[in-house]
């Protein structure tokens, strides 16, 4: 796998995306709403999800752990960002996900694991704030998983960056429970409830 060099960023805006249309990372111009870039773009959204959960305060061996997975999600992104098998921009690096960042995840994912509850229904998206913000880190993980298998629908795309979303949704749910003392304080789904009281109005 090539890495490339430090990206120096000299100016921010360069115009060249005012008529709706961007450079992906072998050079190609394409549409602002092509399927790769909802990729990498909701890829993107996922790593700000996760700083703002980061920044809301976790204890400090999942913040390490999650700013880590933050890094790894440009790595995503820049390997969704160049189509697998270009023949464009040669000599450029080419930034792979591979089965080792998974199997970070997963050895993680273990680990946490140990320390939770055992659950007992579905989850709602609540309790303590920092769960909040990890179940909403985790949604955007899984839309951009969905954007993600959308382009391999139709193009080649590397199978360890899917496999990578995947498990660091499955991450951020985990963590999502430690959060809520570990799975104790968890806001629990209560099928039809609403609807034996009256309705939630």
């Amino acid at each position: 796998m090539l890495y490339p060099a430090s990206v120096r960023i000299d100016r921010i805006y360069t115009r060249a995306g005012d008529a709706g249309q961007t450079s992906l990372g072998d050079g190609e111009r394409v549409s602002k709403n092509d399927a790769r870039i909802w990729a990498y773009g909701t890829v993107d959204e996922a790593g700000a999800a996760i700083g703002a959960a980061v920044a809301g305060g976790l204890p400090d061996d999942v913040s390490d752990l999650l700013r880590r997975v933050q890094n790894d999600l440009f790595d995503v992104g820049a390997d969704l960002s160049v189509p697998v098998g270009t023949t464009r921009g040669k000599g450029k690096s080419r930034l792979r996900i591979g089965e080792a960042h998974v199997a970070a995840l997963e050895e993680a994912c273990d680990r946490y694991s140990d320390a939770l509850e055992p659950l007992t229904s579905f989850v709602l998206s609540g309790g303590t704030p920092a769960a909040a913000a990890l179940h909403l880190a985790r949604t955007t993980c899984r839309r951009a998983e969905r954007c993600a298998v959308a382009l391999a629908e139709h193009e080649e795309v590397n199978a360890a960056a899917l496999a990578y979303l995947n498990r660091l949704s499955d991450l951020l749910f985990i963590l999502a429970r430690l959060a809520n003392d570990g799975g104790r304080a968890d806001v629990l789904w209560q099928p039809g409830a609403t609807m034996a009281s009256g309705g939630a109005g």
